[in-house]
């Protein structure tokens, strides 16, 4: 979700500080004085050290001290989870916000994305994707002449023109200062005295000022004495150097301090920090009791230990828009890993860890068909790093790949529903690769297909999507999977609507309500296809029978809290409002169209809103203000692939806008009007769309502008009479009204799902 640091108009995802940011001034004020010389830097040095902390306090510094309006934001991208590189830059996108419905390499998106834009992006954690970090680093630099990327990592990248900026531990003042900042926070009546400076001095030095390994030890200082906490910590390191005294390696610092507060943790403890390192980031309490409870570990005891960990700085608590979630340091989770592969228990734990996130998947398919719609939607971005992780699971196993392709397909809503098209047609291409399955995994074969030929149509790749539905519908058709047959048919429908074959769209979509019907399925799909079949009614002239279809829709959705779905059949019935002159009545429903669909990030839905919307507007008057909509329409078709950018029905409402408002503005001020849409953000947009029209200054009316007609059978009210606009009068209506067509064997007023 896109963010704006507290207080200040640039963009951006920067997560708030949970925690003050001690000492570093200097290293502060060199990062700075880099970026602004160098359009890479990167702050190196050993695990724990403070990379990204100074990392993001320098890009919170460069947000701050940037002018509003001239700097695109800061942008962090978090890598430490990303094991596969094919998911790199799906990583780096999702961090950007975008959305992209197109088959392009999400490479050449985020390219394209940054190219005019400039922008600070932060990469943290890169360590395990080095070449490919830097790889893709270089060619986004040689491509977007405003981009800076500022990364933190153990080692620099080795791009040309890379700046590297070692970070060396806290020197003793300030190791002290952060530890006691750590340990008041842990226990406020903590207090530095004079008769314990000097041992926590020591403990400073023996910890050689890495910040991690000061914070660990400030959990310690709750229960335990400074002298208590230094002797112990002495003893572990006798273990390593054999009774020597004197400065150990850093890195063996870290892992003797990450070590001893492994033995200080109680056997329970140790136990769920090993078990808790199989999740990929951010995990909620319900996976962790689930993934790590057993009989050494009763679920009750789950809550308890949890907080235990928190004490101790080996765990972090969020807020995210889906609730509390707890995140382990890298460095702290690689330990924890290790100790679970030496029990022997991590495949165990991996396999917990996979049916549980299928199990989520499940309830949140189900659950898409309801009120909960939204929390579903921000429930599965939060779990994405854990779905791949349980996606990579499945397929990297050839006995359990029909896992896999249950679960691509099991998240067909998120795919198709939330913008991320191009990720999902990644995990169905790779869950299909094995051929077919065995015939008693034949059902999550067959949904696959099917959803992978939805996302192919809706990226506009016809030839693939046809390839799969048919296979699907073929497969179906053997096994007696009248579900699956189902959905091919309905998909089949939803690629020749937005092919423009209105007639083959109408046929297929009824005959799927049939068979939907036949078979009890009923669920946003099923509702989707009614609207679909609403779309080819009305760009055929059967305004009626769309409206019948729509509000039977929207009523079915309003019982149920379904909000996706009815999205689209407020679109439609806002162009049969149009079309009957009720402008504040098509308003209305395009404006909860729009809200709806950027909630969800869905694009198609979002752009054919606005560009209706923009014509309403036009229709209204306030043609600067309808240039301006328009103007912001046109780059997000972009990211549509679909190619209804030329469709005669899709089309002809952003065509009418055009004619009416530019009759009305004359071609330079629609021009203009236009270009400053065109600057506007997504999320700026939707604001302005989401309020009533505020135009921009119009001109004096022109003396030879014509009166544009008002309201005829079979046009937009207040669309421009020209022999332009006469071609796409009231959209995709080329002439009279065809007869009413109604779903096959669904009545009027009868459900059709």
């Amino acid at each position: 979700m896109r963010q704006r640091p507290p207080g200040h108009g640039t963009p951006g995802n920067l997560p708030s500080e949970l925690s003050t940011f001690v000492g570093r001034g200097e290293e502060l004020a060199g990062v700075g004085r880099l970026l602004e010389s160098s359009r890479l830097v990167t702050v190196t040095g050993v695990g724990g050290v403070g990379k990204s902390r100074l990392a993001l306090a320098a890009a919170r510094t460069a947000a701050e001290e940037a002018r509003e309006g001239c700097f695109d934001g800061v942008w962090l991208a978090e890598l430490s989870s990303v094991r596969d590189p094919a998911l790199l830059e799906f990583t780096l996108a999702e961090a950007l916000g975008l959305t992209d419905h197109t088959t392009r390499p999400p490479r050449s998106v985020l390219a394209g994305h940054l190219a005019g834009r400039r922008l600070l992006l932060v990469l943290d954690g890169f360590e395990q994707l080095v070449e490919e970090t830097a790889g893709l680093v270089r060619e986004l630099l040689r491509g977007s002449p405003g981009l800076r990327v500022l990364a933190a990592g153990r080692r620099p990248l080795g791009v040309d023109g890379e700046a590297a900026f070692p970070l060396a531990p806290l020197e003793p003042p300030q190791a002290l200062a952060l530890l006691t900042a750590r340990a008041t926070a842990a226990d406020p009546g903590f207090t530095v005295t004079a008769a314990d400076r000097p041992v926590l001095t020591e403990l400073c030095v023996r910890l050689d000022g890495i910040p991690l390994a000061l914070e660990l030890a400030a959990g310690r200082l709750r229960a335990l004495s400074a002298e208590q906490v230094l002797a112990r910590l002495e003893d572990r390191f006798a273990l390593l150097t054999g009774g020597t005294r004197g400065a150990l390696p850093r890195h063996r610092a870290l892992r003797t301090a990450i070590g001893w507060s492994h033995e200080l943790c109680t056997p329970a403890e140790r136990l769920l920090w090993a078990r808790l390192s199989v999740f990929a980031g951010r995990f909620d309490l319900d996976a962790a009791e689930y993934v790590c409870g057993g009989p050494e570990l009763p679920v009750d005891d789950v809550l308890d230990l949890i907080g235990e960990l928190l004490a101790q700085s080996l765990l972090a608590r969020e807020e995210t828009p889906a609730g509390v979630r707890y995140r382990m340091l890298e460095t702290v989770r690689l330990y924890g890993a290790g100790w679970l592969e030496s029990l022997g228990d991590a495949g165990r734990l991996r396999r917990r860890h996979r049916d549980w996130y299928l199990g989520l998947a499940t309830w949140c398919e189900l659950d898409w068909f309801g009120p909960r719609q939204r929390e579903v939607a921000s429930l599965v971005e939060a779990e994405l790093a854990n779905l791949r992780l349980a996606l990579e699971c499945c397929l990297d196993e050839p006995r359990e790949r029909h896992l896999g392709r249950y679960l691509a397909g099991t998240l067909w809503f998120y795919w198709a529903g939330c913008g991320r098209l191009t990720e999902g047609r990644h995990w169905l291409d790779r869950s299909l690769e094995g051929g077919p399955a065995d015939e008693e995994y034949e059902g999550s074969r067959l949904k696959a297909l099917w959803v992978l030929g939805y996302v192919a149509a809706l990226q506009g790749d016809a030839v693939p999507s046809m390839g799969a539905l048919h296979a699907c519908r073929d497969g179906a058709e053997r096994s007696g999977n009248r579900v699956a047959a189902a959905y091919a048919v309905h998909r089949m429908g939803c690629l020749a609507l937005v092919s423009d074959d209105m007639a083959r769209a109408g046929e297929l979509l009824g005959e799927a309500l049939e068979r939907y019907r036949e078979t009890g399925e009923l669920n946003s799909n099923v509702l989707m296809c009614q609207v679909e079949l609403a779309m080819t009614l009305a760009f055929q002239g059967d305004l009626a029978g769309a409206v019948a279809l729509c509000e039977e829709v929207r009523d079915i959705c309003g019982e149920r809290g379904e909000l996706w779905t009815k999205a689209y059949a407020l679109y439609v019935l806002a162009y049969a409002a149009l079309d009957a002159g009720d402008t504040a009545g098509a308003r209305r429903l395009l404006t909860e169209c729009v809200g709806v669909n950027h909630t969800f990030r869905d694009l198609v839905g979002l752009v054919l809103a606005v560009e209706l919307l923009a014509l309403v507007t036009a229709v209204e008057g306030h043609a600067a203000e309808a240039a301006l909509l328009q103007g912001a329409a046109e780059p997000m078709w972009d990211g549509v692939g679909l190619r209804l950018f030329g469709s005669g029905y899709f089309n002809a409402p952003r065509l009418m806008c055009r004619e009416r408002a530019g009759e009305l503005l004359g071609a330079e001020r629609y021009a203009a009007c236009a270009r400053h849409g065109r600057s506007l953000s997504l999320d700026e947009l939707v604001e302005r769309a989401l309020r009533a029209p505020e135009p921009l200054p119009e001109p004096e009316p022109l003396p030879a502008a014509p009166r544009p007609p008002g309201p005829r059978g079979g046009e937009v009210p207040g669309a421009v009479g020209t022999a332009g606009a006469a071609e796409h009068r009231a959209p995709g209506r080329p002439g009279g009204r065809p007869e009413s067509r109604k779903p096959a064997g669904s009545p009027k007023g009868e459900p059709a799902g």
